[in-house]
């Protein structure tokens, strides 16, 4: 079968939906499927090689949120072109960094191949943990032109989502908690065709370890005693880091020999490092804006516990990579997270409550035996539920079925 993947992100454009990506169409081609991705140019020329898997790079508009439909005719031209001297079996969207129009998925139907769109999350869902981060006076929630873009443009794009809704053969959501924003947001026709699928983690990069690495562990200031805990992902507003500050001084006040690292790229490093200089936490927190992925692996499963206080998601691999890192995870009791997150991995706090989210931490580490337990049955859970393996088979039944 001969699968053409559209996706905004690819290697060396390592976000959530690029790791996705990669890793699902490595796991098609171990199964004998051919895969062409379709992805934008510019993201650097470390595309990681993988025999059956080629990648086509087209051109796009650098716009905040009209990239998506430059990109989309972009791809679209590539896809014809592409389908005429190698047919293609099946379209694979990933949405909504793709924007095709009623007449777009139409032509791809009638011309091309049946199509599946994946559900990362909705532009209306981002919009609204915008709102949520600056109703928490999270930083600089105005301030970054992306993040801008999609609060006053969310309504308009949310259209394109809507077409991919009608339109597509099958759409398939990453979480139980996306499929229910769009079932309740958009138009939906009554014989929708939508499936759950998770997206996995890499278990051979993220796994456990028996040695603490204690020299690893001293870059950020921790000796035999500290308790080192940590926060992933893009450092922009709706991610939380601003109450997780709030919180962490709480936290301090009882566990005084706490540390917090923080790994993420974006806009708001420097805000976030005079926050934490105000609340008198500048010698026990550090932010990682350039950490590799072998360092970054080597941080979970080295660090006590992971916190991921984030006010949207579409599903959220961060807590995943933890858990398979044998790690817990606190986080939000919120959308899709509690459809990992429970008390026999880790912990749920409310999200946006500061002390909610300190108490939640202060006992996760307090009773160090269950936190073990937790890291043990997490690694579990992700190897039974949560690797592409078990994506890659639930996919190809769908292509087969349609």
């Amino acid at each position: 079968m001969h699968i053409a993947m559209l996706s905004a992100e690819y290697p060396p454009r390592w976000g959530g939906m690029g790791s996705t990506v990669f890793h699902l169409s490595s796991a098609l081609v171990s199964r004998g499927h051919k895969v062409t991705i379709i992805t934008r140019n510019g993201g650097g020329n470390d595309i990681p090689e993988v025999e059956g898997i080629e990648v086509i790079s087209v051109g796009w508009l650098k716009l905040p949120m009209e990239f998506t439909r430059s990109y989309g005719r972009s791809a679209l031209r590539a896809l014809k072109k592409l389908n005429l001297s190698n047919p293609v079996d099946i379209v694979h969207l990933h949405c909504p960094m793709i924007s095709w129009s009623n007449k777009q998925f139409d032509y791809c139907k009638k011309n091309i191949a049946p199509i599946v769109s994946s559900l990362h999350g909705s532009w209306l869902g981002e919009k609204d943990g915008l709102v949520t981060a600056a109703k928490q006076k999270e930083s600089a929630v105005w301030a970054n032109p992306n993040d801008l873009a999609i609060l006053l443009t969310a309504k308009r794009y949310a259209r394109f989502e809507n077409a991919a809704v009608v339109n597509s053969d099958v759409c398939v959501a990453n979480s139980k908690a996306t499929k229910m924003d769009f079932l309740t947001r958009y138009s939906i026709p009554e014989n929708w065709d939508c499936e759950v699928i998770h997206w996995g983690v890499d278990t051979e990069m993220f796994h456990p370890t028996e040695l603490i690495d204690h020299d690893f562990r001293g870059r950020f200031g921790c000796n035999e005693e500290s308790i080192l805990l940590l926060a992933v992902g893009r450092l922009a507003a709706r991610k939380g880091y601003g109450s997780l500050l709030k919180a962490f001084a709480i936290v301090k006040t009882e566990l005084p020999n706490s540390k917090l690292v923080i790994v993420g790229r974006g806009h708001l490093r420097r805000r976030l490092l005079r926050q934490a200089d105000k609340l008198g936490l500048s010698a026990s927190v550090f932010i990682e804006s350039s950490m590799s992925f072998l360092e970054l692996a080597s941080l979970f499963r080295n660090a006590d516990l992971t916190i991921y206080p984030s006010y949207y998601e579409g599903q959220g691999l961060i807590p995943l990579e933890s858990m398979s890192s044998g790690t817990p995870v606190v986080t939000v009791n919120h959308g899709p997270l509690p459809e990992m997150v429970d008390s026999t991995v880790g912990a749920l706090f409310t999200m946006g409550d500061i002390d909610s989210m300190s108490h939640t931490i202060v006992k996760e580490i307090k009773n160090r035996e269950l936190l073990e337990e937790k890291g043990i049955e997490g690694r579990k859970r992700v190897i039974n539920r949560f690797t592409y393996e078990i994506d890659a088979d639930y996919f190809i039944k769908i292509y087969n079925r349609i």
